[in-house]
């Protein structure tokens, strides 16, 4: 996705959809990468054997993947202020993460954007992400 903010941002703005497909590559590389050596996500067997379908992203790579979708839109200048992140369905090995977002809220250089990332099974994480541009 491409930088897109071309003015201050506003209540009510939707940002584009980002779909990423969660490749096992991607699974267990940015496990290792947040150094969580948790088997299920990175061992298809264990994970099975503790009631999974497959591996599984861990919550450190939804919040970098829910940050890098609302900087991506914003662009490099934009500051997080906090991400407020609930997990909800599994995003398993082999689905899509489909990102989505609008502003709720606006003041000034703050803001607030609403993200939801879906699966197959559903909402995999909801967050709000406050952010500022200098």
């Amino acid at each position: 996705m491409q930088r897109s903010l071309t003015e201050a941002p506003r209540a009510g703005i939707s940002l584009p959809e980002l779909t990423i497909p969660l490749t096992p590559t991607l699974i267990i590389s940015t496990a290792i990468a947040t150094r969580d050596f948790t088997p299920v996500h990175h061992d298809v067997e264990r994970a099975r054997a503790q009631g999974s379908k497959d591996i599984f992203l861990n919550i450190l790579t939804t919040m970098g993947l829910i940050e890098r979708y609302v900087t991506d839109w914003t662009g490099p200048c934009a500051l997080v202020h906090g991400i407020k992140v609930k997990l909800g369905a599994p995003a398993y090995a082999g689905d899509t993460l489909t990102l989505s977002g609008t502003v709720i809220e606006a003041t000034g250089p703050e803001f607030t954007i609403d993200v939801c990332g879906t699966v197959s099974l559903g909402a995999h994480a909801t967050a709000t992400v406050r952010l500022a541009l200098p």
